[in-house]
């Protein structure tokens, strides 16, 4: 069996420890599931989705611990990338044998029941990435579509660009978003 970890918001565990983890994610091809990784030895690899989770507007989030069966198809990728369909210990070998495990995701396209959940537990909630694997020390692209308009920072991350952008003499720096 192998051991995987499930993100999920605190105010859902009484639910998740009655009922299970629900399939609510849409996965691709339209199949509803769950987005996991498995129990790495790395802690900071095992809950690298903490922090991006966190900027959908989760207040705390709480980890999952279950079992799946070693020959369970599962859908294990890059997010940005095409999947593959693996038997669950497959996937879990996959990642954990890769040399930068940073935004793989394991897909479980069904709902995971109460007797399956191995334990519930606190995780750290400044754990990981935040925008995409390897960004720091890139600027963030201030277009509305990657940067929402109200996110914290954005204001300021708009102002930057268009002050670089007129010092280059390419816009004006009377330019706005609504222009």
């Amino acid at each position: 069996m192998t051991l995987f970890v499930h993100l999920t918001a605190e105010k859902n565990i009484r639910s998740v420890r009655r009922a299970g983890i629900r399939a609510r994610s849409h996965g691709r091809d339209g199949l509803r599931g769950l987005f996991c990784l498995p129990i790495l030895p790395s802690y900071q690899l095992t809950h690298q989705w903490v922090r991006e989770l966190k900027r959908g507007g989760r207040r705390t989030l709480t980890a999952v611990d279950f079992r799946v069966p070693d020959d369970e198809p599962v859908l294990v990728g890059h997010y940005g990338r095409e999947h593959e369909l693996l038997p669950s210990a497959e996937a879990a070998a996959l990642i954990a044998g890769c040399d930068d495990a940073r935004g793989y995701e394991v897909f479980v396209p069904r709902a995971i029941g109460a007797k399956e959940i191995h334990r519930v537990r606190a995780v750290n909630q400044v754990t990981g990435w935040r925008y995409m694997p390897k960004a720091h020390g890139r600027r963030p692209c201030p277009c509305p579509v990657c940067l929402v308009p109200g996110e914290y920072g954005a204001d300021k991350i708009r102002r930057a660009d268009r002050a670089a952008k007129a010092a280059r003499g390419s816009v004006s720096p009377e330019w706005t978003d609504e222009d």
